[in-house]
């Protein structure tokens, strides 16, 4: 069974692939589409619902799309739905680390949430899933696997960043991974 995933990220696709072995999920890259779909909402939901419309309504074919967001406590919940342009429109990983990185000096609360919304559509019926992971943000990038804050970011109930951790393990665990449990269910 084909499922389209609004996405051009090859690392997000590989995660989510590896969820859903059952189905072919198919990404924009495959099906020419090069460019981002704009991100216009306010909130995660609203963003991945934009997606996953525009291949809907494309292409007429089952779809999901995702929106992730860092939300840290100290920051008010920033940078939140802005996460991947928050040092700018580059969509730079190392900006934006640094970014959080220097709001954050000095302070003691480093608690943090990655928040996922997965919205589908079947069938023309839509459905929205979320995934949430708490823990903090370290005071240096640690590891170098994983992509966007990984290094930043440790889990609660680990020792090491996203970026320390096998695929297998930030799968079971992670925001996107627990929000593509859920969308495993729906699928079901």
């Amino acid at each position: 069974m084909k499922l389209l995933f609004a996405t051009n990220n090859s690392n997000k696709l590989k995660e989510v692939q590896a969820k859903l072995p059952h189905y072919e999920v198919v990404s924009l890259k495959e099906l020419g589409i090069t460019e981002d779909i704009p991100e216009t909402g306010n909130t995660l939901e609203e963003n991945a619902l934009i997606k996953a419309r525009y291949l809907y309504q494309k292409f007429n074919l089952d779809c999901f799309a995702d929106d992730t967001g860092l939300e840290i406590e100290a920051l008010n919940n920033e940078p939140g739905v802005y996460s991947a342009r928050y040092a700018g429109e580059e969509k730079e990983a190392d900006a934006n680390m640094n970014k959080v990185l220097a709001k954050l000096d000095k302070k003691n609360n480093r608690k943090a949430r990655f928040r996922t919304a997965v919205a589908l559509i079947q069938g023309g019926k839509e459905t929205v899933l979320e995934g949430i992971v708490n823990g903090e943000i370290l005071l240096e990038k640690t590891g170098d696997l994983g992509f966007g804050y990984d290094p930043i970011f440790k889990p609660n109930g680990f020792e090491i960043s996203f970026a320390e951790m096998d695929m297998e393990t930030k799968n079971r665990i992670s925001h996107r991974g627990l929000a593509v449990d859920k969308l495993v269910e729906v699928l079901r």
